[in-house]
């Protein structure tokens, strides 16, 4: 086992496996903002072990969850407006979730794209690492346009 191996099982266990807990009990804007949590923690994981490992085809997967991810999360929003709205505005733990993608995306892409050869894989890294940021944003924003869609007259998805 290397650092990049002992980095990804570290991020499993202490990140992704309480936003798969998240996602599976509790009301439904918490298992919303974890399935988005959850979908970029498993990213990051395997851009790790495809550094561990020395498999450049696990970015292939990370890729995959880079895009589908906050399009699941953006389809579970549409699907589930009524009842996000229907409860009391979004507290300040949810509220911080999106933050924390944010430098969790930077903490492993930045040292990832230090240690990976200028090229195609780099490129590649590089636009995982956008696309799970660019996600966050939007599914973040989105949650609180549908939690708010229920306190006023402010947004509408």
């Amino acid at each position: 086992m290397n650092g990049w191996t002992a980095a990804g099982t570290a991020l499993l266990v202490c990140g992704a496996v309480p936003a798969g807990w998240g996602v599976a009990t509790g009301p439904v804007r918490r298992r919303v903002v974890a399935q988005n949590a959850m979908t970029t923690l498993l990213s990051l994981v395997f851009l790790l072990l495809s550094q561990g490992f020395g498999r450049p085809a696990y970015q292939d997967t990370a890729l995959v969850l880079s895009v589908l991810g906050p399009a699941g999360t953006l389809l579970y929003i549409r699907l589930l407006v009524d009842r996000l709205a229907a409860g009391p505005p979004l507290s300040r733990a949810l509220a911080a979730v999106t933050p924390l993608n944010y430098v969790a995306v930077l903490v492993v892409v930045v040292p990832l794209a230090a240690v990976t050869d200028p090229g195609r894989a780099l490129l590649k890294l590089l636009v995982i690492g956008v696309l799970l940021a660019l996600g966050s944003a939007v599914a973040g924003r989105a949650v609180t346009v549908a939690v708010d869609a229920g306190h006023g007259p402010r947004g509408h998805i």
